[in-house]
């Protein structure tokens, strides 16, 4: 299956908004992440089996709100109780992950090609999130991650680091267009390079 970028018609390389007579490494930079493998993977209610000794890539499942575990090819992000979204480098990942989870006892999907990825990293990127979103990102570390919304469109949000700020914005395919559109009007008056 060919893999066709969910913001294709959308993202445009170059420098936006106040970008002129600023340090270049002082702008936001705005990328689209793609050829990841999305794993949703949630244990059911009646499942007695024990997670914990579940082994993925070398991470072990957290049941922890807003927790991720993560290594440099995979990240297991918390999604809710007994509920986590696996994003990793590592495509093959998904044969250990199914000989793991047995379908008993949890629903694995993947979401590879049912998700689109916008990637915010700069200084700023803590104050374009609030404009759009209710949650109180003062609050939110590194390694973090929250489910909310951004002007009105469902979206996790996964913080990878906090010098300089960076984050992931995953949201449904569908509404990807709508996503970097808001995330790129609300990064206008900080200036914002498209990578």
């Amino acid at each position: 299956m060919t893999l066709f970028s969910a913001l294709s018609n959308v993202h445009v390389k170059g420098q936006f908004g106040d970008y002129e007579g600023k340090n270049e490494n002082d702008l936001l930079k705005i990328s689209e992440i793609k050829n990841l493998l999305i794993v949703q993977i949630v244990q059911y209610k009646n499942s007695l089996v024990s997670f914990d000794s579940i082994d993925i890539d070398g991470l072990k499942l957290k049941n922890e709100t807003l927790t991720v575990s993560y290594n440099d090819n995979t990240r297991i992000v918390w999604n809710g109780p007994k509920h986590w979204l696996l994003v990793s480098t590592k495509k093959d990942l998904i044969k250990n992950i199914l000989d793991n989870f047995k379908e008993t006892d949890f629903a694995v999907t993947d979401l590879s090609h049912s998700r689109a990825i916008i990637e915010i990293e700069g200084k700023d990127t803590i104050e374009v999130l609030k404009k759009g979103c209710p949650f109180n990102f003062n609050k939110l570390g590194e390694n973090n991650s929250i489910n909310s919304t951004f002007n009105g469109i469902a979206c996790t949000v996964d913080k990878l680091d906090e010098n300089p700020n960076k984050v992931r914005l995953f949201t449904l395919r569908s509404f990807g267009e709508s996503l970097y559109h808001s995330i790129t009007d609300a990064s206008l008056e900080f200036g914002f390079k498209a990578i």
